[in-house]
């Protein structure tokens, strides 16, 4: 019997003989040694793999984050010793949910998540995030159906968005422009069985709070997230805003002059004392020639979102510590984090070339779903036919088999496969 409800898989293991290594250091170790995890080093985080040997891929991203995420949860450790002990914080847990947080993304960023909802609508969408949840729990083959079957604290804490895409789509017509179809936040319905499970420890009145949903800009979105989740979600943020615009200062993507005022001046607004002391050369110092005044200048952006971290209360109604408890940055440190993510959104993933290479992987993976969903027994692998035509013979779902099978690809993959089935061979003689 374990000790804890939360670290319980779905399918009980017993650890190996001499292994001496934790639950949350067993599921770290899983996830490095995934193929999903692999995949990520070929797999865009803004700026398309193969453009350049400098800029960060999905993989280098979700290693930073997992290093922030550590260095959150050490500073909390110091900050609020009664709390984290009684939170159970774990530095291994946190790694494990950053390194995963991002292998559910499929070939070409958020524009091929896009595509590919769309193209899955009708037949129960597809979000990053809930791919990732499906991954871990039911496809990397660790267990015969669990997938890594980790343990139910880590799955919980992999969950950013604790709802059902039907729960949460809007119902209104399909959207006819691609940049109109992105997808709600949330789980998948063929998932709702592991999704039960999860929350199995909660008490009823924890669980419906924790699931509510409130209406957002399209669909709707959910309300909370679990004190794990939140630390992975803010070390995701600080990774991706800080070292995203790392990689495009390097690049000449940004201007010194667009930087100050897009990000400088509305800090400077801000008016807090410790935000200011690092303005008078943080422009100088990050589009400095010298290449160790940028990275000294990361270095401290990213110390100090850090060490200005808190634990908060989201809802004093929730019974389960796990739930009545957030990190988040304080007010001022929120908005100056926020500056700097609107900043490589509208300077980076807004740039024309970022969006012609994202709408060109867009057709693509539309492309491979047409010609997929139209011939499966004769273009799907092996062993996924074998999914497929187990999922239709059995009355599930076998467009999301053939969804598992577009996102676990890499661009140059899927980039591969499409030139197999739509373009003349280049050579003169064709291998079969």
């Amino acid at each position: 019997m374990t000790a804890s409800p939360w670290l319980e898989r779905r399918h009980q293991q017993t650890a190996r003989s001499g292994d001496l290594r934790s639950p949350f250091h067993r599921d770290k170790a899983r996830i490095l040694h995934s193929a999903a995890f692999r995949r990520l080093q070929a797999k865009t985080q803004v700026l398309g793999v193969g453009v350049s040997d400098f800029h960060r891929t999905r993989l280098t991203h979700s290693l930073e984050a997992a290093q922030i995420g550590h260095g959150i949860g050490e500073l909390l450790k110091r900050k609020y010793p009664e709390l984290t002990q009684t939170l159970a914080l774990s530095d291994d847990l946190i790694e494990a949910l950053c390194l995963a947080h991002d292998i559910g993304h499929p070939p070409f960023g958020h524009g091929g998540e896009t595509a590919l909802h769309h193209k899955m609508r009708a037949y129960g969408g597809f979000e990053g995030n809930g791919q990732t949840f499906r991954i871990v729990s039911k496809l990397e083959p660790y267990s015969p159906d669990a997938g890594m079957n980790l343990c139910r604290r880590t799955l919980l804490g992999l969950v950013k968005y604790p709802a059902l895409l039907s729960q949460l789509e809007n119902s209104g017509p399909v959207p006819k422009r691609l940049s109109e179809a992105s997808p709600p936040k949330g789980l998948f319905e063929d998932d709702a069985d592991v999704f039960d499970w999860l929350l199995t420890p909660f008490s009823d009145a924890d669980r419906a709070r924790f699931t509510q949903t409130q209406p957002d800009d399209v669909h709707r979105r959910t309300r909370y997230k679990s004190f794990d989740c939140s630390i992975m979600e803010l070390a995701d943020d600080i990774a991706y805003s800080i070292h995203d615009l790392e990689d495009a200062i390097v690049m000449g993507i940004v201007l010194k002059q667009d930087f100050e005022q897009a990000v400088i001046g509305p800090i400077e607004h801000i008016g807090d004392k410790s935000l200011n002391a690092f303005l008078p050369d943080l422009s100088e110092q990050l589009f400095s020639p010298n290449h160790y005044d940028r990275k000294n200048a990361i270095g401290a952006l990213v110390n100090a979102f850090i060490t200005h971290t808190e634990i908060t209360l989201t809802d004093e109604a929730f019974e389960s510590p796990l739930l009545r408890h957030n990190a988040a940055l304080p007010h001022a440190y929120a908005e100056a984090l926020g500056a700097f993510k609107h900043f490589v959104f509208e300077q980076v993933i807004c740039a024309q070339p970022v969006r012609v290479a994202e709408y060109r992987g867009q057709q693509l993976v539309m492309a491979l779903f047409d010609a997929l969903t139209d011939e499966p027994e004769k273009l799907l692998p092996a062993n996924t036919r074998q999914r497929w035509i187990k999922a239709h013979k059995e009355g599930q779902n076998p467009h999301r088999v053939i969804a598992d099978y577009i996102s676990g690809m890499t661009d140059e993959y899927a980039s591969s496969l499409y030139r197999s089935l739509y373009l003349p061979p280049s050579g003169r003689h064709t291998l079969i």
